[in-house]
């Protein structure tokens, strides 16, 4: 299926609104049913009609059947953050008194879920270094059911080899869930390499204009019905029609943007090799990455996150560093049309900072839209204000 067509065709049924080359919003909470015994149906399938937004709305399924296609998956869920997306994910498929492999440190609400929530149902959590296949062998137990990946990771970038450890798993039924927001299905489909389900932060890239958060699952039609039956419908985590309706919008522009991005932050990464206060960068498709083979074989770009080191002796030169950037934004997330950057030494005080330390000096800065020169430039100012 091509990409134009998913994006600009997919889904839009315009003869169905008044051929309207933009989706309505069906900003409704419940729908109007003649038939009683339509309305037992229902009741017996909430999914198989439009009975109450909380569930199926024709705003959202646009954009469901427009997201699995994306990620060549069977069907896809949306929900109104993408820590919702995972909680939905684990808790589907993990019962009391059993087990989880996740990568070392996760995203940070996945890793809430499985240190503070499951451990009261006796559920426990093994991380482990996910850049080896046989970490993950080494840790399934009779009781693993799920084995949690993350690649590649927001602040390291550390990859897994995602056909391998979904073979690995699969030869141990265990289910395996992948956090794909740093790539987008753009460019990489971890369904294709056998992953079960695959999540997504539609905050960022999907939305693309820092103004909407959601989370995206998608999976086998099995899999995903089995999760809107039970966490989706019980947790009333799905998202609402505007939201979904702005990352439709989101979407028709999602292939032009990551284009821009992936040819601007190579500028940026080489400017920052360069200086002479720059430690070391991070960013998957440079040639020093660690697993830049493994990066270039299972993914087809890397987008505008990376991380760099810092030179700094004390935390205040980094607190310089970033409050003198003029353009620049110091914010969490990625992936909308504004560069951020995002300093690891914001969680200590000044006494805490260790030079020794390497992240207490790292910074992960998110190429947006703008000009690689407008960008250099404001860099320079941070390196001025040191």
């Amino acid at each position: 299926m091509d990409l134009s067509f998913i994006l600009n065709e997919l889904g839009e049924n315009r003869s169905d609104y008044f051929n309207a080359i933009a989706p309505p919003i069906i900003q409704t909470s419940n729908f109007q049913v003649r038939k009683v015994d339509e309305l037992r149906n229902l009741f017996a399938d909430e999914s198989s009609g439009y009975l109450y937004s909380r569930g199926i709305n024709p705003t959202v399924d646009i954009l469901r059947e427009k997201l699995a296609a994306l990620d060549r998956a069977e069907d896809a869920l949306v929900f109104n953050s993408g820590a919702a997306a995972i909680f939905a994910a684990v808790l589907a498929n993990i019962q009391a008194d059993e087990h989880i492999v996740s990568v070392q440190k996760p995203y940070t609400w996945a890793q809430r879920m499985f240190d503070n929530i499951l451990p009261r149902f006796n559920v426990d959590t093994t991380y482990v270094d996910g850049t080896l296949v046989e970490n993950f062998a080494e840790a399934i137990r009779p009781n693993t059911r799920i084995i949690y990946l993350e690649s590649p990771n927001s602040w390291s970038y550390a990859l897994q080899d995602l056909r391998a450890v979904s073979e690995l798993a699969r030869d141990h039924g265990i289910i395996t869930i992948c956090d794909n927001s740093y790539c987008t299905p753009i460019y990489q489909r971890p369904i294709e390499m056998g992953i079960d389900l695959a999540l997504q932060s539609a905050t960022k890239y999907i939305g693309g204009h820092s103004d909407t958060v959601a989370g995206v699952l998608s999976g086998s039609s099995a899999m995903i019905k089995k999760i809107f039956d039970s966490e989706y419908l019980n947790i009333g985590s799905g998202i609402q029609p505007f939201n979904a309706w702005l990352l439709i919008r989101g979407l028709r522009t999602l292939s032009a943007r990551l284009d821009r991005i992936s040819a601007t932050t190579p500028k940026i990464v080489a400017y920052l090799k360069e200086h002479h206060q720059v430690e070391k960068v991070l960013f998957p498709f440079d040639v020093t990455f660690p697993q830049y083979e493994l990066a270039r074989e299972q993914m087809s770009g890397a987008c505008g996150l990376l991380s760099f080191y810092l030179y700094a002796d004390t935390r205040q030169e980094i607190v310089r560093f970033c409050e003198g950037l003029h353009h620049i934004m110091m914010a969490v997330s990625w992936g909308g049309h504004e560069s951020l950057i995002l300093p690891g030494c914001a969680s200590l005080e000044d006494e805490e900072f260790n030079p020794d330390n390497p992240a207490h000096r790292v910074l992960r800065l998110y190429v947006g839209l703008e000009e690689a020169d407008y960008l250099i430039r404001d860099l320079e100012r941070g390196f001025e204000s040191m």
